[in-house]
Parts: structure tokens; sequence; C-alpha cells
């Protein structure tokens, strides 16, 4: 069953979708996990459907838009502050904390791409969150700092935060807010050599695929500043010893980067692959979305 909630995070109201499952009885309580989705993604995307996947597995899964983003509050609209997204987690499990049918004992958190990032950020810290998994993850303050695979210069960065610095000082005066596109807007008009990762996210998100109207592909400019002085992965041993999952297509151009956590993080520590799956592949596709749920269904039952 899906039911329509909200939560606080940071004073701002956050909307989300609370899947239960259909044997859950009165009074019993079950153990819970929160779901968080990519950077430019609402949580009736990917997010949502792993919640209810791990619904129909017998666990009671949050899924919610993050701040600035879907139907939560916050300006100015598609800010992506990893940050606030830490942030966004620790109020979501606030919620879950103190829902009746939760055992707030057995909490667990689940990041898809940037959430994969920002969940493990946020465990790092929050040790009510008993149990990390991630699904196609992403630091992507790395990725803004270094390119996709290391293919960005310092040089490059520098001259991209001096563009930032010089867009805060028009908005300052009053002009617009600059949004740019996260994923090329046409996947009819994606150039050669485009990576794999914008040009499947392009037709995951620009499609009928999974397009929503919540979810435009823009972001605010100047968020990256703040992306690019944020980590994800750079203390994720102080998860344990809670236990971390980390899933990831053998065929994902962002596949280093579940290797390189897996690498830095302490036991407990697992890294599965699902052999052919690409990073947006394991978004939707059942023949790989199946075996990740099927996976992290077992690992956060035995964990929590």
């Amino acid at each position: 069953m899906k039911t329509n909630i909200s939560f606080l995070s940071n004073g701002l109201k956050l909307a989300g979708h609370l899947y239960t499952p259909n044997d859950l009885q009165p009074g019993e309580q079950r153990p819970a996990i929160v779901v968080g989705h990519p950077f430019g993604g609402v949580k009736e995307q990917t997010a949502g459907l792993y919640a209810q996947k791990l619904a129909e597995k017998g666990l009671i899964a949050l899924a919610f838009d993050a701040s600035y983003q879907g139907e939560s509050e916050g300006e100015p609209r598609f800010l992506e502050d990893p940050f606030v997204r830490a942030e966004d987690f620790k109020g979501a499990v606030d919620f879950l904390s103190n829902h009746a049918s939760v055992n707030p004992q057995r909490i667990g958190a689940l990041g898809i791409c940037a959430a994969g990032g920002y969940v493990p950020f946020a465990a790092q810290t929050d040790r009510r969150i008993r149990a990390v998994a991630t699904v196609s993850a992403a630091d992507i303050g790395l990725l803004f700092r270094e390119g996709l695979g290391g293919t960005g210069t310092p040089e490059q960065l520098k001259q991209l935060l001096e563009e930032v610095g010089q867009q805060r000082t028009r908005e300052a005066r009053g002009e617009p807010v600059r949004l740019d596109p996260i994923v090329p807007d046409n996947p009819a008009d994606i150039a050669e050599g485009t990576p794999t990762l914008y040009r499947e996210g392009s037709e995951y998100y620009r499609t009928p695929r999974a397009q929503h109207p919540h979810s435009p592909n823009t972001y605010v400019f100047t968020s990256i500043d703040r992306i690019a002085a944020y980590s994800s992965y750079d203390r994720i041993d102080l998860i344990s010893p809670h236990p971390l999952l980390m899933i990831a297509g053998t065929e994902a151009d962002t596949r280093y980067f579940s290797e390189l956590a897996i690498k830095k993080a302490m036991e407990p520590k697992e890294l599965v692959l699902i052999e052919g799956a690409s990073h947006i592949d394991l978004y939707d596709k059942e023949q790989f979305v199946g075996p990740a749920v099927e996976k992290m269904a077992g690992f956060f039952k035995h964990y929590l």
C-alpha cells in the first residue's frame, strides 16, 4: 500500500510516499528502509520502484522528494546541495523512528546514483541507519571535480568555479537564477561520443520511459560550488560495524565509484556486480532490478 506522507528537514516540508507490506498487521512493527532518488530525480521514478519492490518483500519503505525537488519545499527550485541532501535522510529517519509500524532499531537506507553517495555520507554520522545499500552509486562531488572517469582537469574545475562566482554576483543584483540541464534534453540530438551515463540518462528522463513533470532535467548552476566541496566516501569507514552493500552493473561507466567506496569501507561490506547492466539499466529494467532487489531484500532482512 502506498500512502502520501510528509516530514520536516531543516524546517522544510518534504513530500514522500510510504510503502507498506499488504500483510502488515495493526500494532506490528517491521524494519523500514529510506530510499533516495538520483540527482534530478523524484520519488515517482526509480526510487519509488525500489521502495515498492522492497515493500513487496515485507519491508516498509519510504521514497521522498529531496529538498528543493519534486513536491518538497525549498527555494530556489532545483538547488542541489549535497549537505542538505544528507540531512534530508536524517529527517526521513526522524519520521520513521516515530512511526507506529516501524521498529526504530531496524532502520536502513538505500541510495540510487547520487543518493548512493548521500546515503553513505549520512550514515557515517547517523548511527540510527543500521544498514546501508546503494545502487549505481556515484560521488557527485568527485564527478564534478574530476569529470566522469577522471576526464576533467583542475583547470577546468577552476574555470567552472569562476563562472559560478560570476553568476552568483549576477543573481545577487536581481538577475534570474541560472538553470542548466543535467542530461541532454533531447535524446535525438545527443552528440557522438557522449558517455553512456548521459546518453542513457537522457533516454530515461526525457522520454515516456520515466519522464515526470516534477523532474524537468534542470539544476541550479550555482549548486556547483556546494557540490565541488563535497565528498561521499572520505570517511565511509565510520559506517562500520553497520553493514554496507553496494550494487553496480558490470557495464556501468560509474562502476568505479562503488569499487572506490568498497575499498575504503570497513567490514562488513560487499560489492555485488549485476552482469550486463549499465548505470541506468538498474533504474527500471526488470532483468537487472529483480536480482538487485532480491539481494538487498535479503541483506536488509539479515541485518535488520
